[in-house]
């Protein structure tokens, strides 16, 4: 069932930030840098010493490349995880307790710690995507699609955002809205096998209605 399969980046986040050191709140935070670097070009290169703008460019471009749907996986796996990158111990912190509270069915608690990422760091994706897919799980489209509205401002290639945002729209009966998302979806990441297969579903879907 579509609705089953939104979010998809929740099973990398939960588990990253339950991961996490702990550290102080209030820790030195460093801003991420945005050297507009040349992109290195595809095996070349260490990427984990690059700046999260470049790695995720670099890592984008070699998704919608591949060909290899095992491959392209592993890819997307990199590309969840560097945007679950904050650069920040607190922010760190009130993730990882996020992620706790939620595990542990503490909805209440878990929408505190995601409302104190927000409020700290308005340009981090990954606490909107977090608090989205909370609102989502409550059954709260409306909210988790504002969310979701929020992190695609910040980052458009958020996959887990837009896998998210084209199962919703499927499940209220948006087909042709749902459609052009996962196109754009697609675009990014041309082997998602569920993804195509979303797309041939809602396809169907919508020949049906207009026959």
């Amino acid at each position: 069932m579509p609705a089953m399969r939104f979010f998809m980046s929740m099973v990398l986040i939960v588990p990253f930030f339950l991961a996490l050191p702990v550290h102080p709140v209030g820790a030195e935070e460093t801003t991420i840098s945005e050297d507009p670097a040349p992109l290195a070009a595809p095996g070349t290169g260490d990427l984990s010493e690059k700046p999260l703008k470049i790695r995720l460019d670099t890592l984008f471009r070699q998704l919608k490349r591949e060909r290899d749907a095992e491959q392209a996986k592993a890819i997307a796996g990199e590309i969840r995880l560097a945007l679950t990158e904050s650069d920040s111990a607190s922010i760190d912190l009130l993730m990882g307790r996020a992620a706790n509270a939620l595990t542990a069915n503490q909805t209440a608690a878990a929408f505190d710690y995601l409302d104190q990422v927000i409020l700290l760091r308005p340009d981090y994706p990954e606490g909107w995507n977090l608090r989205a897919t909370l609102h989502f799980s409550l059954g709260n489209n409306r909210k988790s699609i504002e969310d979701i509205k929020r992190v695609l401002a910040l980052e458009p290639r958020h996959l887990g955002a837009l896998s998210g945002l084209a199962g919703i729209l499927a499940s209220e009966g948006k087909t042709e809205a749902a459609l052009k998302v996962w196109e754009a979806y697609l675009k990014l990441y041309p082997t998602d096998r569920n993804a195509q297969d979303q797309m041939r579903d809602l396809l169907e879907k919508l020949a049906g209605s207009r026959t």
